[in-house]
């Protein structure tokens, strides 16, 4: 079975240890020199409207997927895996940096 990246983005990604739904995947990490995926990206969730930046990002590792399904993605994310904090900044964070 094979996949492309547009396949993959309107998969929803849900975590089998609590049935929780982390989102749709928005980007993948690859290993260019063995041309290897590394992970599941989700992007995080807007803060109001996207004005106050965004959530962390979660990063799901390869082996932390179980099955790709034609609709769903499951995966077994203990939460602590690998979180990115996102560099999307809303545009408020320009008037107000602390």
């Amino acid at each position: 079975m094979s996949c492309r990246l547009m396949d993959l983005r309107s998969k929803e990604v849900i975590n089998i240890k609590d049935g929780v739904r982390l989102g749709c995947v928005d980007d993948i990490e690859i290993d260019q020199k063995n041309a290897v995926i590394l992970a599941l990206v989700i992007y995080g969730r807007a803060k109001f409207f996207g004005l106050f930046g965004r959530e962390d990002d979660l990063i799901i590792e390869w082996h932390n997927i179980e099955i790709i399904g034609e609709d769903t993605i499951l995966v077994r994310f203990d939460g602590y895996t690998r979180v990115r904090t996102s560099k999307k900044h809303g545009w408020l964070d320009q008037f107000f940096k602390g």
